[in-house]
């Protein structure tokens, strides 16, 4: 085998979680291999440890492969059961540090401060104590519950020396990015609260250094889609073109799905088009209890990343009413942007967190946890919206949604004129 001239290494939780940021791993990863990286890999945890925290999962035996010269590593925990949890941190960062120590130049990504970001300054840190000399080039990157869980909680609690190590963590990266507008803010207020309280000064840092890169979606995969295909999907599952409300995402209060189940109970519309919901998650036997007896919701647990386009193109609406909560706030919402570009009836969502700058003027928005607007916008989207007027929608909101296909965003993250070619890094300022 060759040796590598140039390595990107992604640290985060990669399939088959279901997060939009395997999704984004999955996508940044295909582009860099035609864009001059020879060797890409994702590290990441073992399926067991996945399975054991509870993380919703996708079916394994239908997960997307991966193009050739992408590698998934999940390295094996490191010790025994004395050691909780570390056990899975040293082996991520132990494979870490081999990688660093042949001399290729490599990008290390992190999605998560807590702890992919950790592992890649740990493993560049250990790598130059050892005499290495690492060519490496770090970038982390604060996904939505970096700041709404995890940063959040720990002002919420007092916890301020909790916060200032994530913080710190955060910007001991030679580049830091956001995946929102909306993020980006979060992580200034917070950084602005813990300076105030300890005296630091996190907060010019952030708003210094800090940028915006949006989640990359392949959006060659909801395209153009064979209308023959989305028939059969939907024949397959009982349901019929723009017949039927879509709630596609996560399973959990903060998608708003128990606000939908209310709404939908009330609507004029439901004798025309049942609720799909199509998802896990926290919430879904408690969904599923709360529905019990309505025999016009129906629950999809088992849709793979190929049904998930033909489900969000056949719809007649696709609802997602997030709202937030403690413990999180939708920072992007990269399902809203797929169904854009998967065209299909309207979207109905609410501005919660960085929404807004997902759909633009794209969508029709209701005021977060008020059911009675959700279902009067989804009955004036079935029962009385021109089909004109959907198709006009439709159309806007996939040249708009266009602005994320992974392409543009890897190139705005790695733009190729500030690549030293000698070096194989990226070179680009911290402005």
């Amino acid at each position: 085998m060759s040796r590598p001239t140039r390595r990107l290494v992604i640290a985060v939780r990669a399939d088959p979680v279901i997060c939009g940021h395997s999704g984004e791993a999955r996508n940044l990863a295909e582009v860099a291999l035609t864009r001059g990286f020879d060797d890409v890999r994702l590290l990441t945890w073992p399926i067991p440890a996945l399975q054991a925290a509870g993380l919703p999962l996708k079916p394994l035996d239908r997960l997307l492969p991966y193009s050739d010269g992408i590698t998934v590593e999940r390295p094996e925990a490191v010790g025994d059961y004395r050691v909780p949890d570390g056990r899975h941190l040293a082996g991520l960062t132990g494979r870490l540090v081999e990688l660093l120590s042949d001399g290729v130049p490599t990008v290390c990504l992190s999605m998560y401060l807590v702890p992919h970001t950790q592992v890649i300054n740990d493993a560049v840190t250990a790598a130059r104590a050892a005499g290495f000399a690492p060519r490496v080039h770090t970038i982390a990157k604060a996904v939505g519950s970096d700041v709404t869980n995890v940063i959040r909680s720990c002002l919420r609690e007092g916890r301020f020396g909790a916060a200032t190590v994530l913080l710190t963590t955060f910007l001991a990266s030679d580049e830091v990015v956001a995946v929102s507008a909306y993020t980006r803010d979060e992580i200034i207020a917070s950084a602005e609260e813990v300076d105030a309280h300890r005296g630091t000064a996190f907060a010019q840092a952030c708003r210094e250094r800090v940028t915006v890169s949006y989640p990359p979606i392949d959006s060659s995969a909801f395209l153009g889609l064979d209308r023959p295909a989305i028939d059969a999907a939907l024949a397959g599952r009982g349901l019929q073109r723009d017949g039927y409300l879509l709630f596609l995402s996560r399973v959990a209060r903060a998608k708003g799905v128990y606000d939908l189940v209310m709404a939908y109970g009330k609507m004029r519309c439901r004798e025309k088009v049942p609720l799909v919901i199509a998802g896990t998650g926290p919430a879904l036997e408690h969904v599923r209890a709360m529905a019990a007896h309505d025999d016009r919701i129906i629950f999809l647990d088992d849709v793979d990343d190929d049904e998930k386009p033909l489900l969000m193109a056949g719809c007649a609406a696709y609802a997602l009413p997030t709202r937030p909560e403690p413990d999180f706030v939708e920072t992007f919402g990269i399902a809203l942007a797929e169904k854009m570009l998967a065209g299909g009836g309207p979207i109905v969502t609410t501005r919660t967190g960085g929404t807004g700058e997902a759909v633009g003027d794209t969508a029709i928005i209701v005021d977060a946890g008020d059911v009675d607007a959700l279902g009067e916008a989804l009955d004036r989207v079935v029962l009385e919206l021109p089909e004109t007027e959907k198709r006009a929608m439709e159309k806007r909101a996939r040249d708009y949604a266009m602005r994320f296909d992974r392409v543009a965003v890897f190139d705005s993250l790695f733009p190729r004129g500030d690549v030293d070619a000698r070096e194989g890094l990226v070179a680009r300022g911290r402005s």
